[in-house]
């Protein structure tokens, strides 16, 4: 057995605790019940199962338990407890997922912030204190109704009914139902072999650099029910898995070790030839070093081995819709010692449990498995967990995420080398293939999508794009099944880019040439308006209702009239109005066109992309309206703050300073300097907007006199009280969600942005 602990470990472990366990066979007499040594401490299980009518699924479940006060000599500690939980229907490709937090959470979460919570993100963190300070945690988590239930003198858990038993010795007992009754199961689980140590013989590294004790039950024979949309089914066979740990205490921690952030990967297989393997990775993410790596496997005897060399790779992956982290979704694993090589696969990719314990969330689903051990054809079933990587702690990283992700989507959709089967889609020659003879797919390719593509690849800002995914999972709906509707707000807006590029005579889009620079006026003309229809294959291709459909369909057309519209109205210009608002100092009136323009332009374009997302998250008309509005409210406002930005400057001069004064540009500050200053002093605002000012030190002057009149500030509170008023109305609309408070915190993004 390889159970000596490596000299180049990181767990430089020095003692143990008293009650954890010695030499020789686990006592689980002793060690399945609660250690007063532990400040940290799980009892998980899992079990795959398939019920008298032929359909499969698998069930997991982690009941936790923190030290929160240790407590005086002669009081008892104080503890917080949680529980997560899922249950997994891969017949049906379901994912139903339960997550249940300690009452004292919201308390304790603020604490936290005060020291280092788990995320960096300003904004963020202070969408997530406004519920906290109300007593509140946001979905998918929910508070225990009552405090939860942890005998010390037997193993017993009771989280709101949720209950973890032990009946008798080797017989467990597993009851979890959600709040509403629709998901649910009862079974008993009865080991069939001894228990396991994982890692140095039992020891191994926790999630902030703690040693734990760690031992498993790899086989159980599982039988019960099940509950799945409200009704009971009975289950025929099943396999299940019992996981138990504990943490070291954090006075016995080695004080010249400075805690890390630990990431793992973490497999359980049940193979057909009757061993199991138990597998983990352990990453410090600060220090990109290995912190554990050890596989254990288990005969048909119960007799196991530790393994140090092996691989566990992820060989693809998959992005979640509502978080956009990567999640690996096929893995192989290997051991060379026992000519071990599994393709691992997951049943279905979005099995991503989202919650604040492991914020944003983990991976934690049901795995096939095939391939070879010991020369012989192998197979079976199992659980990945993937948990601790995430890289988009920032609301600037998730957006990037989402414009990758974005860029990708429209990326699939017009492809520079389509085939056939591509060509008759982008052509609307699906039903008319003779549509295609003749056709150069090359030069099609090169005349129309390729300078599409080259705006889009350059990337940009995602906040559209975004929207109807998130107005999707706000109002109860599951955005995964339209992941490709990123591109249909995109597509849209790279649309309007082009030809107001034309229009404008810009050179430079994105940070290189303008597509006309570069394909010529008539070929970008024509590539901005097919960018406009584009979008609809997506659309015609997903499987929503007519009837929303349709909905759809007259929210698109309406935008394009609208935006159409504000795009006329900014081309001609308000230079009409000058004469009468300078003599008279009417700017309300210049004011009120103005932002009738950037809500024509850009304000409606937004709008309807979360209209579009609540239709397909099957949202009341309330949520849909009021949805709209918010996100109206933040397209215009991200107009207003781009006059501001103009004026006050961008982050990394990503544009000159002044630009809107050197070209005359009548926008809000201007507007609103008209009703705050006196007539000479707007006589000479009007003046140096026409007189093409390029001396920074003329335009310079201009700013200030903007400034000092109290212009541009207003423009920021302006912004600020359209985006406050119209998350007022939404607020009481939409329950709290990790969603929501993205939302939030990106309203807040917008409005303090410097790019």
């Amino acid at each position: 057995m390889e159970n000596q602990l490596p000299k180049n470990s990181c767990l430089g472990i020095k003692s143990f605790p008293d009650d954890w366990p010695g030499d020789g066979a686990i006592d689980l007499k002793i060690h399945d019940l609660p250690h007063r040594s532990s400040t940290i401490e799980w009892w998980y299980v899992n079990s795959h199962l398939v019920t008298v009518d032929g359909r499969e699924f698998s069930v997991f479940a982690a009941f936790f338990r923190s030290l929160e006060e240790a407590g005086e000599p002669k009081l008892e500690p104080v503890y917080c407890h949680s529980l997560t939980w899922a249950l997994i229907d891969a017949s049906e490709q379901k994912y139903y997922r339960e997550s249940l937090l300690d009452r004292r959470g919201p308390g304790i979460a603020l604490n936290k912030m005060q020291k280092d919570f788990n995320t960096t993100d300003p904004f963020l963190k202070k969408a997530l204190r406004e519920v906290f300070e109300q007593g509140k945690v946001t979905l998918p988590d929910l508070l225990l109704k009552k405090n939860a239930e942890v005998s010390a003198e037997e193993l017993k858990l009771d989280y709101d009914g949720n209950r973890f038993v032990k009946l008798t010795e080797g017989c467990y007992q597993l009851k979890l139902a959600d709040r509403d009754g629709i998901v649910g199961c009862e079974l008993l689980f009865t080991l069939k072999k001894p228990p396991a140590r994982h890692g140095n013989n039992g020891v191994v590294r926790g999630t902030t650099g703690e040693e734990m004790f760690y031992y498993f039950v790899p086989s159980c024979r599982v039988e019960g029910t099940l509950t799945v949309a409200g009704k009971t089914l009975e289950v025929k066979t099943a396999k299940g898995w019992y996981d138990r740990e504990f943490g070291r205490p954090e006075e016995r921690q080695n004080s010249d070790r400075t805690k890390s952030n630990v990431a793992w990967n973490w497999i359980a297989v049940q193979l057909d030839n009757g061993c199991e393997i138990n597998a983990y990775d352990l990453i410090d993410i600060d220090k990109d070093t290995s912190c554990g790596h050890y596989a254990i496997v288990i005969d048909p005897k119960g007799d196991w081995q530790c393994h140090r060399e092996f691989t566990f790779k992820p060989l693809e992956n998959w992005t979640s819709s509502r978080t956009f982290e990567n999640y690996p979704i096929r893995w192989l694993l290997q051991i060379p010692a026992l000519d071990l090589s599994l393709t691992v696969e997951a049943a279905f990719p979005a099995q991503e449990f989202v919650t604040l314990i492991s914020h944003p969330g983990f991976w934690e689903g049901r795995v096939t498995i095939a391939g070879e051990m010991k020369g012989k054809t192998v197979r079976g079933i199992g659980f990945i967990e993937r948990s601790g990587f995430s890289k988009l702690a920032r609301l600037e990283d998730f957006l990037k995420a989402v414009g990758q992700q974005t860029r990708t989507s429209i990326q699939n959709l017009l492809p520079l080398a389509p085939t056939t089967a591509q060509l008759k889609k982008l052509i609307g020659s699906e039903s008319q293939p003779h549509r295609l003879q003749g056709l150069d797919s090359q030069q099609y390719s090169q005349a129309l999508l390729e300078p599409i593509r080259t705006i889009v690849d350059r990337g940009g800002k995602a906040w559209r794009s975004y929207a109807p995914l998130a107005c999707i999972d706000l109002v109860g709906g599951d955005s995964s099944l339209f992941l490709d509707w990123l591109g249909v707000p995109e597509l849209l807006h790279v649309g309007s880019l082009i030809v107001d590029d034309v229009q404008d005579r810009s050179l430079v889009r994105r940070g290189g040439p303008t597509c006309h620079h570069l394909y010529g006026e008539p070929l970008a003309i024509n590539a901005g308006n097919a960018c406009y229809f584009l979008g609809e294959i997506l659309l015609r291709n997903s499987n929503i209702s007519a009837a929303d459909k349709l909905r759809i369909y007259q929210l698109y057309f309406d935008t394009l009239r609208a935006a159409h519209a504000g795009q006329a109205l900014d081309l001609s210009g308000f230079s009409y109005l000058m004469p009468e608002v300078v003599d008279c100092g009417t700017g309300e009136l210049l004011e009120a066109r103005i932002l009738s323009m950037y809500c024509l332009k850009s304000g409606v374009p937004a709008s309807a992309s979360a209209k579009m997302g609540a239709i397909l998250g099957g949202g009341s008309q309330e949520q849909i309206d009021r949805l709209g509005g918010f996100f109206e409210a933040l397209g215009i406002a991200f107009q207003i703050v781009d006059d501001v930005l103009n004026l006050r400057g961008f982050e990394n001069n990503l544009k000159s300073k002044g630009e809107d004064i050197t070209a005359g540009k009548i926008t809000l500050p201007v507007a609103k300097a008209m009703s705050a200053l006196p007539l000479k002093k707007r006589q000479q605002l009007w003046k140096s907007l026409g007189a093409n000012l390029s001396d920074p030190k003329d335009i310079s002057a201009v700013i200030d006199s903007l400034e000092a009149c109290g212009a541009i500030t207003a423009c920021v509170q302006q912004a600020n009280g359209l985006v406050e008023s119209a998350w007022q109305e939404l607020d009481r609309l939409v329950p709290d969600s990790d969603v929501k408070m993205r939302l939030r915190s990106f309203s807040w993004y917008v409005l303090q942005r410097h790019y």
